[in-house]
């Protein structure tokens, strides 16, 4: 049976910017830092409150074929890359924060039915998005009707 979700990966250029990103400026820390066969290099990061779950910071390469691995590539360099979802307790305040330590936003905090929202890129190209969430009801949102 599966009990929980223990790791996810987010594809990176460099390992060392993205982990250094993610641990001084995000505030994770770092988990692992190994090489294995092959020059193949396993970096994981956590946040410090959620420690079951760790984040893989891969290049794109093996286990994908060199075709995959060179679309990953292509689609971090034009920051077109989906990332990591990250509950804040303040978003303006986190969007403030973070813009001081030069992250670059796509989005500024903005309301939404679910909560107040801010998206931004990692070093990598990768969107992150932050969320201050609210209860929320579907009945919030407003769907076309036929």
């Amino acid at each position: 049976m599966i009990t929980n979700i223990s790791l996810v990966t987010v594809y990176c250029l460099d390992q060392d910017k993205a982990r250094d990103f993610y641990v001084d400026v995000l505030g994770f820390k770092a988990v692992t830092d190994i090489t294995m066969g092959e020059g193949f290099r396993w970096v994981t990061i956590s946040h410090p409150t959620q420690p079951e779950i760790q984040v893989t910071l891969m290049t794109p390469g093996p286990p994908l074929d060199p075709d995959a691995a060179d679309f990953v590539r292509r689609q971090l360099e034009k920051g077109a890359m989906g990332g990591l979802g990250l509950n804040v307790d303040d978003c303006r305040r986190t969007f403030e924060d973070l813009s001081a330590k030069g992250v670059v936003f796509l989005q500024e905090p903005a309301d939404r039915p679910y909560g107040v929202e801010a998206v931004m890129r990692d070093n990598s190209g990768n969107w992150l998005v932050l969320v201050e969430p609210r209860q929320w009801h579907p009945e919030d949102f407003e769907y076309p009707r036929d």
